[in-house]
């Protein structure tokens, strides 16, 4: 026979009693009936493998325990480990998380948006840097639910978690640099991104500090996949031959960047050093292991949550900008050791 889903009322068959006083009894609210009574409905309910109803008590009670995230995608190990620490911390809350997920491009995010509002979500996590200049994904996150946001809303009014990616950029030209590089080029992400915006100007600021002379023909766009990262790290050695060091905006790119330092004849560390950011759990296990600025990517869907969960309270909670500190986590790609000025929190 199928599986049907177990009722109120199979319980209340099994028990001898009436349904609303197996609500009653298994919703923990008051009810006049013998501790004989209340224990054989609890016995009832587990032998029949009973689960309660989570959307007929958000009939009830208004909330459904339920979060929303929108998500880029979640092939990218850097957005799929903040997704991870949201929905461990939403659990450990016992709350559940619908997770609704863009393409590249990020199309239609207003429309995933809604959708979870008319879910009934109790918030939003968005998590989806495609939409940080997104004026409609912006306007329901500010007027229907509350909402905390990984990455800038225009307009402001959402409150934000992340980390200082200025300083991820300063802490990577600072570690080569006291390695003695001093032609650092850079494969940097898709520069309509806010954050690699941040991470180009943290390490210019860090070059003019030194007096070490930067430029264009330096930093090369690409996107996040190793493929691209190999075809700008092409690219920049064929423009700048000198080049000494690299600084990578992830560590998934990082791999594309081994690879073609390696095919053009030249040695990491010794000719080319490599830094990169994210710290995924791969990056001690390339060759050589990878030097990363390490990003707190699942701690800060944590604390997403847990900023989350303090607009649900009902406190008054002023909108507020979170940012997580950064860590440089020295291997080998770099060529340099351990120690001095070389660790920094955001």
């Amino acid at each position: 026979m199928a599986n049907r889903y177990v009722g109120l009322k199979d319980v209340a068959s099994l028990a001898g009693v009436s349904f609303q006083t197996v609500s009653k009894v298994l919703n923990g609210r008051a009810v006049r009936v013998s501790s004989q009574t209340a224990e054989r409905i609890r016995a009832a309910a587990e032998e029949l493998g009973y689960l309660p109803n989570a959307v007929a008590r958000s009939l009830v009670g208004r909330a459904t325990r339920t979060i929303g995230l929108i998500a880029g995608n979640l092939g990218d190990l850097a957005l799929a480990e903040f997704a991870v620490g949201a929905d461990l911390a939403a659990r450990e809350h016992g709350l559940v998380t619908l997770i609704g997920n863009l393409t590249d491009a990020g199309d239609g995010g207003a429309d995933v948006a809604r959708l979870l509002v008319e879910r009934r979500v109790d918030g939003i996590i968005a998590a989806a840097p495609q939409l940080e200049e997104d004026l409609a994904v912006a306007e329901v996150l500010r007027s229907t639910v509350p909402s905390v946001s990984l990455h800038h809303v225009p307009g402001g009014g959402v409150s934000m978690v992340g980390s200082n990616h200025r300083e991820v950029g300063w802490i990577a030209a600072d570690h080569l640099l006291c390695g003695g590089r001093r032609v650092i080029g850079t494969v940097a992400g898709p520069f309509r991104r806010r954050v690699v915006r941040s991470r180009l100007h943290g390490l210019e600021q860090r070059l003019g500090e030194e007096g070490v002379e930067g430029g264009e023909d330096l930093v090369v766009e690409a996107d996040w996949s190793p493929k691209g990262a190999a075809a700008a790290t092409r690219l920049l050695l064929e423009r700048v031959p000198f080049l000494d060091a690299v600084f990578v905006h992830s560590d998934l790119m990082a791999v594309g960047v081994l690879g073609a330092v390696e095919a053009s004849g030249r040695r990491v560390p010794d000719d080319v050093a490599v830094v990169s950011c994210d710290d995924l759990s791969f990056a001690a296990y390339l060759r050589p292991p990878l030097t990363t600025v390490r990003v707190p990517l699942r701690e800060t869907g944590a604390q997403a949550v847990e900023m989350l969960l303090r607009r649900l309270s009902g406190e008054d909670v002023d909108v507020e900008t979170v940012l997580l500190p950064v860590e440089l986590v020295v291997r080998q790609s770099s060529g340099v050791r351990e120690g001095g000025p070389t660790d920094h929190g955001a």
